[in-house]
């Protein structure tokens, strides 16, 4: 089956219930799965070509995380944080696979701190884990970067302008054709009741951003690098090369501990690969099928 089926499993956060849709391929029978987790403000369809390309060996499973595309939105915006998306995975899991069933997590930047997270746990399911252009250390003038992104509530008046804002906030994605960057846009953008087009997530994003100090964004990092130390299972760990979220050093040090990552770097690409293209794609499939 190489057509994707959107399902909807309903998650609970400490204000109440929301739904999480997810974009499923393959056949529907196999219990071999993978789980594709995208950036902070990206949606599940980033992974179509990833997930057509692998959907002959596994089900693969997409959602959009909470807050982004087709999924509800946290009446609390605080609760927009890894711990809440580690929750909803959780319970995202349950329902897709059956008892004693493994996963393989493939998580792009915010999606690999969920994958990092729930990789950590005592008893996870995590069989196998990728984590894209993500580490324990964030550099904070690219967090700062991305927060300020994640607020601004812009309406564009054509999907043309929006096409071209969306392009020229992620050229650090690299060389792409123009029916890719067409997509790109395309998959986070929608028009809103007044007809213009503005970005498919909510606002209520950037709160979290907003409220850190130097003190939480420290004990963030040790928390994560906590977690990290605790991963068990194979871990491959992708780079841009001229990534400013994951610095080379940062990368080093997580081929030397925890799960000692397998490293491989991407020439010509910022933060954060996008695995359209068959070469970054085959990357993946090598890690995951090996």
């Amino acid at each position: 089956m190489t057509e994707p089926r959107i399902k909807t499993v309903q998650c609970m956060s400490p204000s109440g219930l929301h739904d999480i849709v997810y974009k499923e391929w393959g056949d529907p029978c196999n219990r071999k799965v993978l789980i594709c987790s995208h950036g902070v403000t990206r949606v599940a369809d980033d992974f179509d070509a990833l997930a057509r390309a692998l959907c002959g060996h596994y089900r693969v499973v997409c959602p959009d995380t909470v807050g982004r595309g087709r999924s509800g939105k946290l009446r609390n915006p605080e609760h927009y944080r890894i711990p809440q998306y580690v929750s909803d995975m959780v319970t995202l899991i349950a329902r897709v696979t059956q008892e004693h069933d493994q996963v393989d997590w493939f998580g792009t930047s915010m999606g690999g701190l969920i994958g990092m997270g729930l990789a950590s746990l005592p008893g996870n399911p995590v069989r196998k884990l990728v984590l894209n252009d993500i580490g324990p250390t964030l550099d904070p003038t690219a967090l700062q970067r991305i927060g300020d992104y994640i607020g601004q509530d812009l309406r564009f008046p054509s999907f043309e302008t929006a096409a071209k804002f969306v392009r020229e906030v992620s050229l650090s994605f690299g060389e792409h054709s123009e029916d890719e960057w067409h997509k790109l846009a395309a998959d986070v953008l929608r028009q809103d009741d007044n007809g213009q087009w503005v970005r498919h997530y909510d606002m209520g994003l950037a709160q979290p951003f907003r409220s850190a100090t130097p003190e939480t964004a420290e004990a963030d990092q040790a928390m994560l690098w906590a977690a990290y130390d605790a991963i068990r299972c194979p871990t491959l760990l992708i780079r841009g090369e001229q990534s400013d979220l994951l610095s080379r050093e940062t990368a080093h040090a997580m081929t030397q501990r925890g799960p000692r990552a397998r490293l491989v770097e991407i020439p010509g690409v910022g933060h954060a690969p996008t695995f359209i293209h068959d070469d970054q794609i085959a990357v993946a499939r090598d890690f995951l099928l090996d």
